[in-house]
């Protein structure tokens, strides 16, 4: 036990941090400018998720951690839709979610842009003909962007939004 004691306070037990990808940086960089040139002020999302397995969520949260941290560049997650510039919908629509996101949907200030997230939100992917699904998030809400994928990797999301604003 004193062995494994001393061996660590002789070096750290803790991995090296990974190395920051400057295009992702730079894609970054160029979404926090189109949004403050576009809206005049930095990108305020919303997610919802209308059912989904969570996949999607996991990749949006992924934005938020140490190693992307994109609040540096301005993309911010906002707990109100009448903070929201954009509402991320993930998922197929369920049932039970339908009233929830036509809610949130007009709560949400114009100009708003909804974007589809995952082959899910795009058209209910493997839900689809299920009982408990109305479709995807088109079915409920008009939809400006479709993010395909299973789940869309954070680079896809950000290149998203990026088409989103026209830059």
């Amino acid at each position: 036990m004193l062995k494994t004691l001393l061996q660590g306070l002789r070096r750290p037990l803790t991995e090296a941090p990974p190395t920051p990808d400057p295009a992702l940086a730079a894609l970054a960089a160029n979404l926090d400018a189109t949004a403050r040139k576009r809206l005049g002020h930095s990108l305020s999302i919303r997610q919802v998720d209308a059912g989904s397995c969570n996949g999607c969520e996991l990749e949006i949260h992924a934005l938020n951690n140490a190693f992307h941290d994109l609040e540096r560049f301005g993309l911010r997650f906002v707990a109100s839709p009448r903070h929201a510039d954009v509402l991320l919908v993930t998922g197929p629509v369920t049932k039970n979610m339908k009233e929830a996101l036509e809610r949130t949907w007009r709560a949400t200030p114009d100009p708003k842009w909804v974007v589809a997230v995952g082959d899910c939100g795009a058209d209910a992917g493997v839900f689809a003909g299920s009982y408990a699904v109305v479709g995807g998030v088109s079915a409920v809400i008009p939809v400006d962007l479709v993010i395909r994928g299973c789940p869309p990797s954070p680079e896809q999301l950000l290149r998203g939004l990026l088409s989103l604003l026209g830059s």
